[in-house]
């Protein structure tokens, strides 16, 4: 495990796991929102995102944590093995409310710009989107993860699994 992949629906827990982990087996960290995100929620252009995750991509050893669906396929390409945090849709939008209490007014340090939390009108669309993540997104993941043989594949369903997962090390 030196090129590990993160995914899972937003509010699970995939930066927290990837810190831990990155601590526990001395990997650099690379957080995709460091990649993508710019200040006051502008993103970057396509072509910057991409040329800053085959940068990271290309070195020999990381985790990356994130969805960055368009991604998602490239980055299995490089990774040997990917974390799927299948958690519940319930257990997202809690992880990612609580998130937004504890970070309201602030930006957190896995972000690339200067992207205060708040609760707004996107915030709610934000919060739906995870609420629907499993109808849209959790077939293509499994398809996307069955479809590549040569990567270790791990699927945690809870908190549980993740602390149990963690002591392996």
């Amino acid at each position: 495990m030196e090129r590990i992949l993160i995914i899972g629906g937003n509010g699970c827990g995939k930066t927290t796991l990837a810190q831990k982990l990155a601590l526990k087996l001395e990997l650099p960290l690379i957080h995709l929102d460091v990649l993508y995100w710019r200040d006051n929620w502008k993103n970057a252009s396509k072509d910057e995102f991409d040329e800053l995750l085959m940068k990271e991509l290309s070195k020999p050893k990381w985790i990356i944590d994130g969805n960055m669906n368009r991604s998602i396929p490239l980055r299995l390409k490089y990774c040997d093995t990917v974390i799927y945090m299948d958690f519940s849709r319930t257990m997202c939008v809690y992880g990612a409310i609580k998130r937004v209490v504890k970070n309201y007014g602030k930006s957190r340090f896995d972000m690339g710009g200067y992207c205060p939390e708040k609760f707004n009108k996107q915030k709610i669309e934000f919060i739906k989107a995870i609420w629907n993540h499993d109808k849209t997104n959790r077939k293509r993941f499994y398809d996307m993860l069955n479809n590549e043989s040569a990567v270790n594949k791990i699927v945690l369903k809870n908190r549980r699994q993740v602390n149990k997962f963690l002591r392996r090390f």
